[in-house]
């Protein structure tokens, strides 16, 4: 699947009111922390410090304050109430800069569904505006292309999109519909073919009767399941709702309790407040928090630094969790990208190869079209003097063809260009077929008529395909399954390759996402892999989805939750790996937390636990388990999980014969 532009509307970060305020929050807490600890007199800092509780806190107090009229209490107001009762015992830095902290947090899951939004837009891009309709009488008029019902009849010409779902009534070209089945070159359309909206006409015209209304299109349809996959996407899980709750409902009344129950029989005001905020210190999650997110940022740093982009630390833990993989092929596995394997003189031509090879990438010269450009490139490898050719013809579905010193060179279809010759058709013909049935695209070449030779292209296998496939297969426990949009025969030929036994070919966007949500149905958690628009639905309505960086599309890349920069594929399931080990040191983590916090809390609750060491425990726990997740930003923890996966970028590679295969 190539990468398909289309304009795009992205949100700047400071349109959003969250990162506004989150910006001026951390602003004011880095003016007031210096005079703070270099000992400036109270009255300099202490406003600031006061202006960064309202600047970062109201939001998300008032949101609480909110829920609580539905009978709801969340962390995020438990923790507005922590930093008001730090501040109230004189601890004013730690509660600003708890108010920072969520204050950041909101703003990047701000950030986060605006983009999305901007992605699901920009898909929305791909339809053109308007149509050219024909009218009863034959004219034609330009409309809106939602304007368009069932029944109409539309002309696309050369290098236009198609404006809705429909079939050839008259005419012949190349469409390009990457975009919905994502494969890698364009297909011939003709007289009772089918086309989808937003795909891009190639150089002949097609008069197509509308067979969709806008809203039921494929495109549309696209839309509407991204939108849809990420609602319910979004990371509330019930279990951590639950726990959350119960959490904030516990430590609220047993606080309330420590204060107003001691008053009751006669405790003095001051130690009997002071003992309260100590307990709403000590048992405040901070450690908690802390105890999950720095293996999950940490494994995220390390990633990033080894060309790989996980959007969130939901999607690093997520990364853990997947036990069944499914695989594009095109962009994916592939490079994406044709170029010619095979240079077959035919035997009665007495042609070399280069000299077969030169002539065709004359007459290809001029083409815009990607296998034409890939006959010219292989020409260019190999240092060929191209010769410039003259009357240069392009004929939709047939090939181009040109004249070079008098002579008339045909580079195109072999069932085109055969048909209707005699001479050496028996040779072209089989040679053609041969190479048809190892997957590749066969291109015949004839000179004033006669046939000279055929040229094979293909995809490009990556390197480390193989390496990925058995690595995946190694974490999961079973092997990837490929999905695309591609023919059977090709699919099966990379599936062959690289290790793949179950294959799902000729896939449309909702089949994809069919194929997902059934495995997702028998209690699988599944990660696709894929970079087109085409892709786009299944990675976001799958557990986790990754997009490939370089090819992939704007929609691929936004749904995605994890993108690879480089395009290494063996750098999944090295992240996936890593992943595991985060989860690991989480688990440790939480244990440690709820140590400290337990018996802390136990301390204020059975005895008299001073402030400062109810302080310096709950900080030194945060440390701590901050420390114990920092670990992972090491190299050495990268080379570990690859370890793990079985990744050995020499031995993965596949072999030059192996990467020919499409």
């Amino acid at each position: 699947m190539r990468k398909t532009t289309a304009p795009r509307r992205r949100t700047r970060v400071f349109t959003l009111p969250e990162a506004r305020w989150a910006t001026a929050a951390l602003a004011l807490f880095l003016m007031a922390l210096p005079l703070q600890l270099l000992g400036a007199d109270a009255w300099t800092w202490v406003p600031l410090y006061a202006l960064t509780y309202a600047t970062g806190g109201w939001e998300p107090g008032w949101a609480g304050l909110k829920a609580l009229r539905e009978k709801t209490l969340d962390v995020d107001l438990l923790m507005i109430v922590a930093a008001l009762g730090a501040a109230a015992i004189g601890q004013v830095m730690d509660g600003a800069l708890l108010i920072v902290i969520f204050a950041s947090s909101g703003a990047l899951e701000a950030l986060a569904t605006a983009r999305t939004a901007d992605s699901v837009r920009g898909l929305l891009d791909l339809a053109p505006a308007t149509a050219t309709r024909i009218t009863d009488g034959g004219m034609e008029e330009t409309v809106p292309a939602e304007a368009l019902t069932i029944g109409d009849t539309v002309v696309i010409r050369p290098g236009e999109r198609v404006g809705a779902d429909g079939r050839v009534l008259d005419g012949a070209s190349e469409v390009d519909q990457a975009t919905i089945t994502g494969e890698p070159l364009p297909v011939t359309k003709e007289t009772g073919d089918e086309v989808f909206a937003g795909t891009v006409n190639g150089t002949g015209a097609l008069r197509v009767r509308v067979e969709r209304d806008a809203a039921d299109s494929v495109i549309a349809r696209i839309v509407a399941m991204v939108e849809e996959a990420s609602r319910t996407k979004a990371p509330t899980q019930l279990f951590i709702e639950k726990v959350e709750q119960t959490y904030s409902v516990g430590m609220v009344a047993a606080t309330l309790a420590l204060f107003v129950l001691p008053l009751a029989f006669g405790a003095d005001l001051r130690p009997t407040l002071l003992r309260a905020m100590t307990f709403m210190i000590v048992a405040s999650p901070c450690a908690v928090v802390l105890a999950t997110m720095p293996p999950l940022l940490s494994a995220i740093a390390n990633a990033g630094r080894h060309g790989v982009l996980v959007k969130s630390a939901v999607v690093m833990e997520r990364l853990g969790q997947v036990d069944a993989v499914a695989l594009d092929k095109t962009g994916t596995l592939t490079a994406g990208i044709p170029h010619v394997t095979d240079i077959q003189p035919l035997a009665g031509s007495r042609l070399h190869e280069d000299t077969l090879l030169a002539l065709a990438a004359a007459a290809e010269h001029p083409s815009e079209h990607p296998l034409g450009r890939a006959v010219v490139d292989a020409a260019r490898l190999r240092d060929l003097d191209i010769p410039t050719a003259t009357d240069f013809t392009a004929a939709p579905g047939l090939g181009v063809s040109a004249t070079i010193d008098g002579t008339r060179i045909a580079v195109g279809s072999p069932a085109r260009l055969l048909d209707g010759l005699t001479g050496q058709l028996t040779e072209g013909a089989e040679a053609a077929a041969v190479l048809e049935s190892a997957g590749r695209t066969a291109v015949l070449v004839t000179v004033d008529g006669t046939p000279v030779g055929v040229l094979g292209i293909a995809d490009r296998v990556r390197p480390d395909a193989v390496g990925t496939v058995r690595g995946l297969a190694a974490l999961t426990g079973r092997p990837p399954v490929l999905v695309t949009g591609d023919n059977p025969r090709a699919a099966a030929q990379l599936a062959a390759v690289v290790g793949i036994s179950d294959v799902r070919a000729g896939l449309l966007p909702p089949d994809k996402v069919t194929a997902v949500r059934e495995w997702e149905s028998t209690g699988r958690k599944v990660m696709v892999v894929g970079d087109g628009v085409n892709d786009a639905p299944a990675l976001a309505a799958a557990h986790t989805g990754i997009a490939m960086g370089r090819v992939g599309s704007d929609l691929a890349l936004e749904t995605a939750d994890m993108v690879v920069v480089r395009d290494e594929l063996a750098a999944i399931p090295t992240v996936m790996a890593l992943s595991r080990r985060s989860r690991k040191l989480v688990t440790q983590n939480l244990v440690i937390a709820g140590v400290f916090i337990t018996g802390l809390a136990i301390w204020d609750l059975a005895g008299h636990l001073p402030l400062p060491l109810g302080v310096a425990g709950h900080e030194g726990s945060t440390i701590l388990v901050g420390l114990n997740g920092l670990r992972l930003l090491r190299d050495a923890a990268w080379r570990r999980a690859a370890a793990s996966c079985g990744d050995d970028r020499d031995a993965d590679k596949v072999t030059a014969g192996e990467a020919s295969q499409p």
